[in-house]
Parts: structure tokens; sequence; C-alpha cells
């Protein structure tokens, strides 16, 4: 679903700005479409006792757009490098990647950009950053260290076609619901993965039965795909669970 969704919106993509784009648009560089935040080094913000902390978000984090097993940092930091749901993170040293983040809220470490914009619709900067991309892995792949990275004067070489406001309104009507609808599908998978992995450890113990994992699906709205899927999940489990009870 999520894959057919992305083609779509590249293709629409292409189709406006590189085999219909109009003369006389505008052209700006990326770092004027958008702000690329680069994150902390959140290892010089470690949570003390008793205070609320965050999941770090590294390379690693964003590469399996997930949390889990994430290093720790305070939640006392700038609100700039807090990370949310929907939110277009860039990866510029090491994998360079362009991600809609979905893993969860968490603080931005150093190495990865997050990418916002006062004047440009979400969709805009993020399928213009991954429209240059390819370029950025080369430039990083051809650095002589250990690390290969882009710089900002690469963000300022890159540059953006910008339609005339009315043009853009007319392509963000068409782009965003595409765009809200991957990061939609992406929580709900999170949602349901989170209550399929959840319970494992009492049922398998016998502490929990199917029938209260069945009550916790109930409670979750989902789509004919994603009901088949959970139908799946309680076949597999009914045999076990009838083996505790013999």
């Amino acid at each position: 679903m999520n894959a057919t969704l992305e083609s779509m919106a590249r293709a629409l993509f292409k189709q406006w700005f590189v085999d219909e784009a109009e003369e006389g648009w505008e052209v700006k560089p990326l770092d004027e479409i958008a702000n690329y935040l680069n994150g902390l080094a959140l290892q010089k913000f470690p949570p003390k006792d008793g205070e609320e902390s965050l999941p770090v978000i590294k390379i690693a984090q964003l590469r399996k757009n997930s949390t889990e097993g994430a290093d720790r940092a305070s939640a006392n930091i700038d609100p700039a490098y807090i990370v949310n749901d929907g939110d277009v993170l860039f990866s510029w040293s090491g994998s360079l990647e362009v991600s809609l983040w979905c893993g969860g809220r968490g603080a931005l470490n150093q190495h990865l950009f997050k990418v916002t914009s006062e004047h440009y619709p979400k969709w805009f900067y993020y399928l213009w950053t991954r429209e240059h991309l390819p370029d950025f892995q080369e430039i990083a792949a051809g650095k002589a260290t250990t690390m290969g990275h882009i710089q900002r004067h690469h963000l300022k070489a890159a540059l953006a076609i910008v339609p005339p406001a009315l043009t853009m309104n007319w392509m963000t009507a068409q782009m965003s619901p595409l765009i809200d609808r991957f990061i939609l599908n992406m929580l709900q998978s999170r949602t349901l993965a989170a209550l399929r992995d959840a319970p494992l450890p009492k049922l398998i113990s016998g502490e929990m039965r199917v029938g209260s994992v069945e009550a916790e699906f109930a409670g979750v709205k989902r789509s004919p795909g994603e009901e088949a899927r959970a139908k799946a999940y309680r076949r597999m489990l009914r045999p076990n669970d009838r083996y505790r009870r013999r």
C-alpha cells in the first residue's frame, strides 16, 4: 500500500517538475525552500534521575523507523530538536536517507537534519530532498573519510523549481492526501505491531488467553487488509492456546 502511494507521489512529482515544468517558474536552492536543522550531540544531554527522557533518534533508528532499544536523552532540550511523527528526517552523513518519520516522539541526534518550512508544504520539500538524494549519496561516496557526508553548500547547490502560488495550491490538493495517507498507514502498522507483540510473553506463559488479545484488537479501526492480517494473527495463536488448555 505505502509503496503504491509513494510511487504515485513520485510519478506526479516527475510529471509536474520534470515533464511539464513551465518556463518562468522560480528556481531556488533547497536551503531556501526548507530549514535543515542539524541534530544535537545528545550524549551531552543525559537524563537526570527522575527527569523525563526521550529516545535518541540516530541513523540506526531512522533506517528502521523505530526507537526500540535507542539510547535516552533529557527531554529538557530546545523543542526544535524534538521529533514527532510525520516529520521529515534526512541523514546527511554515513548512510544518506530521507524519510517521513513514524517511529514516535524522540530527540534529534547529530548527523540528522530535521527538515521543516514555514513557507512550503511538507510534500514539496520532502520530495525535492528525495529528488536530490542520489546526487548527495554520490557526493558522500566520493569522500576520502571513513564516513561520507554532504555539507551545507551542497544544499545550496541543489535547486528546486517553485511554481506560482495558485499552481502550488492545486498541486498540494493532489499531493498532501497521498503523503498524509502514507503517514497514517505507518502509524496504524506501528499500533497493530504493538498490539501483536505486547501480549506474547503472557500468552506463552498462559497468563493471557486469546480472547483478551481479541478484545484489544476490537477497539482498533482497521482497513480490510489490516483486518485480514489481524485474523491471520488470531489463527496463528489459537493452536497454542488450545494446547495450554488440555
